[in-house]
C-alpha cells in the first residue's frame, strides 16, 4: 500500500502543472505574465483536493463556484460527461466577477466519474461599454459585460465552434480570447491525463484514499494552527471608497470568533447592495476572509477543503457583501475584496499584536484602457499595480509589491509596449509613501505611461480618501494619486471610479499608496 502522502503531494503539482500549461498556452499578457488565473483538481464529493496558490481571490471563491456550477448542473438536467467540457462566467454561479471564466471538465477512468479539473482565468475584456470591461459606472450588472451561464465549450472532446462564436462576438479582443479559451482546455486536459496516470500507478481506492487523507490532514493542520490562536471575539470597522466624495465612504465591520475547531468571520452591520459595481457576490467575501485566515497559518498548511472546512463565513444576502442580481459586481472581486482583508486583520491586531503588520497599499488600482490602432484594430489593456505593504512586528514592509487578494505579478513595461500602442515614462518606487513608525511601512510604486492614438481609460481603485492604516502609533501610509497631463500641458487629478477619455500623446501618472507604519 502506497502512503497517502504521495497521492497528496502528487495531485498538488499537477494543479501547479495545470497551472503551467494554462500560462504557457495563453495569448494575453494578463494570464502569461501576470498569472492570472487558479487550476484544481475536485473530487467526486465536490470537494477542493488541491489548488495551485496562484490568486488569492480564486482560492475561496472556486470552491463556492464548483459546488454552485455542479449543482446547477444537476438542476438543468445538464450531463457533464466523458470528453465534455463546461465553461461559465456567470458571477452569482462562478464566484468572482465577469472577466473571470471557469472551465470545468469530468474526470473518467474505464467510465466512472472519479473527480473533476477546473480553472479559472481572468479574459482581459468580455463585452460591455468599457475597454476591459470593468465598467466603474455599471448600476447592474448589465452594464459590465457579456454573462454565459453553465453551458458545453467542448462536446465528446471537440470544441462546439457554435458555443465560441457566440461567445467570441462579444469581446473586443476575440483573437486574444479565444487563445486564452483554449489554454484553458489545455490546462484541463492536462489535469484529466496526469490524474489517470496517477490512477494507472496506484489504482482508483489508493488515490481516492489519498484524497480523503489529503483533506482530513488540511483540516488538522488548520485546527492545531487554530488552537495555538487567542479565543474570543474580535472585531474592527474600515472603510470602502465608492465616489469621490467624503459622503461616498461606506463602513465595513467585521466581528471574529475563534474557538477550538472553527473561526466565524460574521459582517453585522453592512448596508443593502448598492448601484455600485463595488457589490461583492458571496464566493469574492468567502475567499478574501478565508485568505485572511490562511495567510495567518505556516506554509505546509494545504489549501483544499480541510482548510475551508475550518472557516465560517456569514454575510446576508442581498447586502454589500452577499450580493443579488442584478446588482454590478466587477469591483466587489477588487477593491472591496482588499478591504474585507485589512478589516479582518485589523480585528485579529487585537488578539495577535505580535502576527499582525500594519495595512498594506489596500487596492488593486485597476487600469483598463483600450481603443483602436492604426489600422483600425480594437485593442484592450488591464492591469492591477501594486503598492507598499504594511510594515511587519519585526521589520519594514516591502515596496512596488502586489498585496492581499491583488497577490499576481506584474506585466513588464517591455512586454506592455510591444503588445499595446502605449509608451512607458516612468516606473518607480514613490519614495516616502509608506508610513514612519518604528518600522516604516513599504513604499508605493510610480507608473505612468502615453498613448499613441485616442483611447478610453477606466479607473478602480480605493484608498483615494482613507490611508492605509498603521498599527501602535505607527503612522499611516499615503494615499493613491492620479494624474493626466495632456499634450497641451493641462494637468488633471484624476478620481476613483472614473472614465477618461484620452488622445495622442496624452500622460497619465499612478501613484499607489504605501503601507502603514508599525510602532
Amino acid at each position: 500500500m502506497v502512503s497517502w502522502e504521495i497521492i497528496h503531494r502528487a495531485t498538488s503539482f499537477i494543479s501547479e502543472e495545470m497551472g503551467v500549461a494554462l500560462r504557457r498556452s495563453a495569448l494575453s499578457p494578463n494570464i502569461r505574465e501576470r498569472a492570472d488565473h487558479s487550476c484544481a483538481i475536485i473530487d467526486a464529493n465536490q470537494r477542493i483536493v488541491a489548488q495551485a496558490e496562484h490568486i488569492p481571490v480564486h482560492l475561496g471563491s472556486l470552491r463556492i463556484g464548483i459546488k454552485n456550477l455542479l449543482n446547477y448542473l444537476k438542476k438543468e438536467n445538464i450531463e457533464l460527461n466523458e470528453g465534455d467540457m463546461i465553461f461559465a462566467n456567470d458571477p452569482y454561479l462562478t464566484g468572482t466577477h465577469l472577466n473571470d471564466v471557469t472551465v470545468i471538465s469530468g474526470i473518467y477512468y474505464n467510465g466512472k466519474l472519479i473527480g473533476y479539473a477546473a480553472n479559472k482565468a481572468h479574459h482581459v475584456d468580455i463585452g460591455g461599454p468599457v475597454f476591459g470591461s470593468i465598467n466603474p459606472q455599471a448600476t447592474t450588472i448589465y452594464e459590465e459585460g457579456e454573462i454565459v451561464p453553465p453551458v458545453k465549450l467542448v462536446e465528446k472532446g471537440k470544441i462546439r465552434d457554435d458555443i465560441l462564436k457566440m461567445f467570441l462576438s462579444n469581446v473586443k479582443s476575440p483573437l486574444t480570447n479565444e487563445g486564452d479559451l483554449k489554454a484553458q482546455i489545455a490546462a484541463n486536459l492536462t489535469g484529466i491525463r496526469r490524474v489517470k496516470e496517477l490512477i494507472d500507478k496506484y489504482g482508483i481506492e489508493q488515490t481516492i484514499y489519498g484524497w480523503d487523507n489529503s483533506i482530513k490532514y488540511g483540516r488538522e493542520m488548520a485546527l492545531k494552527e487554530i488552537s495555538a490562536w487567542p479565543k474570543g471575539e474580535f472585531s474592527a470597522e474600515d472603510y470602502l471608497e465608492t465616489g469621490p466624495e467624503e459622503s461616498d465612504l461606506i463602513s465595513i465591520y467585521a466581528s471574529i470568533k475563534i474557538s477550538n475547531d472553527n473561526i466565524t468571520i460574521s459582517y453585522p452591520k453592512l448596508i443593502r447592495q448598492i448601484k455600485k459595481p463595488l457589490n461583492a457576490v458571496f464566493g469574492v467575501t468567502f475567499a478574501a476572509s478565508s485568505f485572511a485566515i490562511r495567510s495567518l497559518m505556516k506554509g505546509d498548511v494545504p489549501t483544499n477543503e480541510g482548510l475551508y472546512s475550518t472557516i465560517n463565513v456569514i454575510a446576508d444576502e442581498g447586502t454589500l457583501l452577499n450580493a443579488k442580481p442584478p446588482a454590478p459586481v466587477s469591483g466587489g472581486n477588487l477593491e472591496t475584496s482588499q478591504r474585507i482583508v485589512d478589516v479582518i486583520l485589523l480585528a485579529l491586531s487585537k488578539a495577535m499584536p505580535d502576527k499582525i503588520p500594519a495595512a498594506s497599499s489596500g487596492t488593486m488600482m485597476n487600469v483598463m484602457l483600450g481603443g483602436y490602432d492604426k489600422n483600425g484594430n480594437p485593442w484592450a489593456y488591464y492591469e492591477t499595480i501594486g503598492g507598499g505593504s504594511g510594515a511587519r512586528p519585526n521589520g519594514n514592509g516591502i515596496s512596488g509589491v502586489h498585496t492581499n487578494m491583488t497577490n499576481t505579478m506584474n506585466t513588464p513595461i517591455e512586454v506592455t509596449e510591444n503588445t499595446y500602442p502605449m509608451l512607458f515614462t516612468s516606473y518607480k518606487i514613490r519614495e516616502g509613501s509608506g508610513g514612519d513608525g518604528k518600522y516604516k511601512g513599504g513604499d508605493g510604486i510610480v507608473r505612468s505611461f502615453k498613448v499613441f492614438y485616442s483611447s478610453r481609460l477606466a479607473v478602480m481603485a480605493s484608498r483615494f480618501l482613507t490611508n492605509p492604516y498603521g498599527l501602535f502609533n505607527g503612522k499611516p501610509g499615503k494615499p493613491s494619486k492620479l494624474t493626466i497631463i495632456r499634450k497641451n500641458g493641462k494637468i488633471e487629478d484624476v478620481k476613483p471610479m472614473s472614465i477618461i477619455e484620452l488622445y495622442a500623446d496624452d500622460e497619465v501618472i499612478i501613484e499607489t499608496p504605501g503601507g502603514g507604519g508599525y510602532g
